[in-house]
C-alpha cells in the first residue's frame, strides 16, 4: 500500500495507520512533519495535536470518546488513553428541514437511471430467487440429526436438476423455552420456510416439542402443499425412509422453477460486519454503503442491523429518517435495545471486543461509526421489527443484535437474497443466503482466500466508484447464478436465533 495514513475528515485530531508505523517515523502533513512517538499498528489511531485531558477525539468528523489524561502529538491513541463519552440514555431530535435537504443531496448524487435486470426464479408471491434450494427446518432441535442425515441423503438426488443445494436448518430450540423466546423461535423458523430461495422445504418434528407441527402450521399461515411438507417423527414407523419419499416429491417439484428476467429492484440486500478492524470503516464499510446508495437509488430493499453497533453514532441515521414515523420509529429501536441492556444488568457501552480493538477500534463510538458506513447516505424509509418480513424498498433498519449467526439469520428471516459481510480480522461464518465475505484489508483477502470473497483494500488507492462497480458487478454475476460465494462451496450455513428469557 503506497499511502501510510488516512485522515478521514478535515475536522478530525486523528491520523488512522494504513500500514504498521514505528516510532521516530516521520510524517509530512502539508508543510508540518509530525514526528510519532509510538509504535502505530495498522488501523490503529495517532494524535494529530496535543489534546488535553477531558477533550474529545475527533473520527469520521464525530467524537469517538474523550482523553483520559493529556494526549501528545504523535502519541498513539487506544484503550490505555481514550475512554467512551457514551451514557445509558440520549436525548433525540428530528428535523424535518434536515432529512429533505439530505435527501435531495442523495438524489442528486444517485439520479435516477435506466433498469438493470438479473435473472432470478419468481416464486408465486411475486418474491425472487437467487437460489433453488431444498431446506429442512427442523422445529426441535432433537431431531437435528435426523435432518443432517436426510440432507446428506438428498444432495446426493439433485445431481443434474438446478436445484443449488439440500440445507439442513439446524438449531437447538423449539422446546423448554417460554414467552419471547417461544415466539421468537415460531417466528424466525416460520419465516424461513417461506424463504423465496427454498424452492421446497421439509419441516421436521418430533411430536412432543413445545413447538408442534400443529402450533407451527398457525404461525405460519397459508401455504403450498406441493412447496412445503411436514412430518412427525414420532408418528412414523421410519422417519428416515418416509422423509426421503416427502423429499423426493419436493425435489420433483423444486426442479421445474427457471430463472427468468427481472428487475433489480426486486433484489433485496443485508449488510453486516463481522471481526471489524481499524480499516473497516474507512475501506470495506464505505465501500458497501456505495453499494447501498446504488442499490437504493434502483429501488431494491436493502438491511441494516447491528444495533448496538448505532449506539453513538444513531443521530446520523436519524437525520435521514424520511418522516417524524420513521424518525420515533428509529428511536424506540435504539432505546428499546439499551433498555435490554439496563434490564439485564449490563453496561450499554461494553463493545467493542478484543479483536475488534487488536484491529484498531478503540470505542463503541468508534466502532459504531465505522460500522454505520454500510448505510452509505441513502435515506432511511422504515424501521423493521425483529423477524419482519421486507415490506419496502430503500434503506431500511432491522431491530436485532450484532452477534454474527444471529444477525445473519435475523436478515435471512425478513427475506434478504443476499448478505455483503464486511471483515477486518476474517471468518467463515456463512448464513443460509450467500454471504459475501469482503476484506478489510488486503493481507487478509491474501491469507485467506478460502474464506474472501472480494478484497476491499483497493478502496483505498484507487477511484472509488470504480471499486463499487466492480463490486456491483460481483453482485449481478452472483444473483444470475454464475459464480458462488466462499460460504456456498464451503458449505458453511449455520443459523442462531435470539434468545431473551428462561430456559426451563
Amino acid at each position: 500500500m503506497s499511502n501510510q495514513f488516512i485522515k478521514i475528515r478535515e475536522e478530525d485530531n486523528v491520523l488512522i495507520a494504513l500500514s504498521p508505523l514505528k516510532k521516530g517515523d516521520k510524517i509530512s502533513l502539508s508543510n508540518k512533519v509530525l514526528t510519532l512517538c509510538d509504535d502505530i499498528p495498522q488501523g490503529h489511531k495517532v494524535a494529530l495535536c496535543d489534546i488535553a485531558e477531558g477533550d474529545n477525539i475527533i473520527k469520521y468528523g464525530y467524537p469517538i470518546g474523550k482523553a483520559k489524561t493529556l494526549i501528545n502529538k504523535g502519541s498513539h491513541i487506544h484503550t490505555h488513553n481514550i475512554v467512551t463519552n457514551l451514557g445509558e440514555k440520549n436525548e433525540y431530535h428530528y428535523n424535518e428541514k434536515t432529512a429533505k435537504e439530505l435527501k435531495k443531496l442523495w438524489e442528486n448524487e444517485n439520479p435516477a437511471k435506466d433498469d438493470i435486470f438479473i435473472n432470478a426464479f419468481v416464486r408465486e408471491t411475486g418474491d425472487i430467487a437467487i437460489r433453488n434450494d431444498i431446506w429442512i427446518v427442523p422445529t426441535v432441535g432433537c431431531v437435528n440429526n435426523i435432518a443432517k442425515t436426510l440432507e446428506m441423503w438428498a444432495t446426493e438426488k439433485i445431481t443434474n436438476t438446478n436445484i443449488d443445494k439440500v440445507l439442513a436448518l439446524t438449531h437447538p430450540y423449539g422446546c423448554s423455552q417460554m414467552g419471547e423466546d417461544h415466539e421468537n423461535t415460531k417466528k424466525i423458523l416460520a419465516n424461513l420456510v417461506k424463504h423465496p430461495h427454498a424452492g421446497g422445504v421439509l419441516v421436521l418434528g418430533l411430536g412432543c416439542e413445545n413447538n408442534t407441527i400443529e402450533k407451527f402450521k398457525e404461525e405460519l399461515g397459508p401455504y403450498n402443499k406441493n412447496r412445503v411438507k411436514f412430518l412427525i417423527a414420532q408418528e412414523s414407523e421410519d422417519e428416515i425412509a418416509d422423509s426421503k419419499k416427502l423429499l423426493l416429491e419436493l425435489i420433483d417439484y423444486a426442479s421445474k422453477a427457471k430463472r427468468e428476467k427481472v428487475s433489480i429492484s426486486k433484489l433485496k440486500i443485508g449488510m453486516k460486519c463481522g471481526g471489524s478492524d481499524g480499516l473497516s470503516g474507512i475501506s470495506a464499510n464505505p465501500l458497501v454503503g456505495l453499494v447501498c446508495d446504488k442499490l437504493s437509488a434502483y429501488k431494491a430493499s436493502v438491511l441494516l442491523t447491528e444495533v448496538p453497533e448505532m449506539f453513538g453514532a444513531e443521530q446520523i441515521l436519524m437525520d435521514r429518517c424520511v418522516n417524524r414515523q420513521v424518525f420515533d420509529d428509529c428511536v424506540n429501536l435504539i432505546n428499546n435495545f439499551k433498555q435490554y441492556y439496563i434490564d439485564n444488568n449490563q453496561v450499554v457501552y461494553e463493545n467493542p471486543s478484543p479483536g475488534n480493538k487488536d484491529g484498531g477500534i478503540t470505542t463503541l463510538e468508534d466502532k459504531s461509526l465505522g460500522c454505520v458506513q454500510k448505510g452509505g447516505k441513502a435515506p432511511i424509509e422504515g424501521v423493521l421489527n425483529y423477524g419482519q418480513i421486507i415490506d419496502k424498498s430503500g434503506l431500511l433498519l432491522l431491530d436485532g443484535p450484532g452477534n454474527d449467526i444471529v444477525s445473519t439469520t435475523n436478515m435471512s428471516s425478513s427475506g434478504v437474497n443476499l448478505i455483503l459481510f464486511t471483515t477486518g480480522r476474517g471468518t467463515p461464518l456463512g448464513g443460509v443466503v450467500p454471504t459475501v465475505k469482503i476484506a478489510t484489508n488486503n493481507k487478509l483477502a491474501k491469507n485467506k482466500k478460502n474464506w474472501i470473497d472480494f478484497d476491499a483494500s483497493a478502496f483505498l488507492e484507487q477511484d472509488k466508484k470504480k471499486i463499487r462497480d466492480q463490486l456491483f458487478s460481483y453482485i449481478i454475476s452472483l444473483s444470475d447464478g454464475e459464480i458462488k460465494t466462499k460460504n456456498e462451496i464451503n458449505n458453511y450455513n449455520q443459523i442462531a436465533i435470539f434468545k431473551n428469557g428462561v430456559t426451563l
